[in-house]
Parts: C-alpha cells; sequence; structure tokens
C-alpha cells in the first residue's frame, strides 16, 4: 500500500509529497553515486522505559532490509502526510509495541508519570527536534547509507504489558543505563547507530521514576 510521506530539501525547504518506498529508492541511487544524500524526510524516535530505569530496546528482525538482527530505539517511525509527529509516536507505539500512549507537554510530565498508572498507559514528553538528523542505515550486503531525517525525540515511561508484531522486531530487552553503555562500548557491532547517539545525548533523562 503506498504511504505518502512529505520530503524536503536539507534546507527545509518543502518539495511534495512521494511513496516512501519510491523515496527511499531514489535516495539510496543517489547516495552511491554521489555519497550524499540531498533530500530529507519527517520521522520521531522514541525510548521508552519502566519505572525502575530500564530501557525498552527492540532488536531488528534479521528481515528487515536496514539494520537487522540490532538493537535499536524502543519505536522509530514515518510521519506520513497530513499526520503530526505526536500523532505518528501514539499509532508507533500502538501498532510496532501494542501499548497505548499519550503525549504530555514538559511541565505537567512529573506530575502526569507519578499520578497516572504507568500499567495502564505510557506517557511521554518530546526532549528534542534535530532538523538535520543523519541516521546510518547498514544494509544486508554490508553496504551502508547515511540518510538525513527532520526527526523529534521523546522518552517515557510505561510499566504494563508490551508485545511486538507484524515482523517489525524479534523481541524487546531492558536495560539500565550503565549495562546499555557498558554493552555498547564493548560491543557496537550490535547497536544501531541511531541508539548509540540517543543513548550518548540523553543519558541524563534516562533515569528511574523511584
Amino acid at each position: 500500500m503506498q504511504e505518502l510521506i512529505e520530503v524536503y530539501k536539507l534546507d527545509g525547504t518543502f518539495i511534495g509529497t512521494q511513496d516512501r518506498d519510491d523515496f527511499y529508492t531514489e535516495a539510496k541511487k543517489e547516495f552511491a553515486q554521489s555519497g550524499a544524500i540531498s533530500k530529507k524526510i519527517k520521522t520521531i524516535r522514541v525510548l521508552l522505559m519502566n519505572s525502575r530505569g530500564r530501557i525498552y530496546l527492540q532488536k531488528r528482525s534479521e528481515l528487515k532490509k536496514e539494520n537487522s538482527g540490532l538493537y535499536d530505539k524502543t519505536v522509530g517511525g514515518h510521519v506520513i502526510f497530513n499526520n503530526t509527529p505526536e500523532l505518528t509516536v501514539v499509532k508507533e507505539c500502538a501498532e510496532e509495541l501494542g501499548f497505548p500512549a499519550t503525549i504530555i507537554n514538559n511541565n505537567e510530565f512529573e506530575q502526569a508519570v507519578k499520578s497516572i498508572d504507568l500499567k495502564i498507559v505510557g506517557i511521554l514528553k518530546k526532549i528534542d527536534h534535530i532538523d538535520n538528523f543523519e541516521s546510518t542505515r547498514l544494509l544486508n550486503d554490508g553496504q551502508s547509507f547515511v540518510q538525513p531525517y527532520i526527526t523529534d525525540i521523546y522518552i517515557g515511561y510505561y510499566d504494563g504489558a508490551i508485545r511486538f508484531a507484524d515482523g517489525e522486531s524479534s523481541g524487546v530487552e531492558t536495560f539500565s543505563i550503565s549495562q546499555l553503555k557498558n554493552n555498547i562500548a564493548n560491543q557496537p557491532g550490535k547497536f544501531t547507530e541511531d541508539l548509540k547517539y540517543m543513548v550518548e545525548k540523553y543519558s541524563d533523562v534516562l533515569v528511574p521514576l523511584i
């Protein structure tokens, strides 16, 4: 099924909409020819924790075309045409991991995570917006390419059940921030570049509630 996404120049100028698969076909071809990609699209990235501060990571399916078999952020997704990043986060949490989520503004986030039953709903907040996020995508043939994105970064807490579906991942594991940093340092090839970046940049907010 066709999935339309908004396409932008690197300076932020809107170009138009395009089918996602067609966009990536053209982007990979451009990277192979010139070593760079001149267009970007909108995405979201989420790191989810439980109350104890253990971070949920997806292990990407071996069937994925990019970054197959690697540990990755909890949730990621493309913002399709006429959707907001916030709606995308809620949809991706439900579709990829089967849990309900809501996004709270930063001023009310601390109160929300302390007063709402986190076994029922995940509470998330946006912590960053990056206009030119460069994501390294490792292909199954050992080649890689770097795709620029407009991306919003979210963190949050959830203590309920998680289920994965549709071949998006082969499982979900939890790590403390110290375990994750140690594992990345000792076995960097098991983790996506996205995750490494997020752990390094946002580790100060990846903390337990209790």
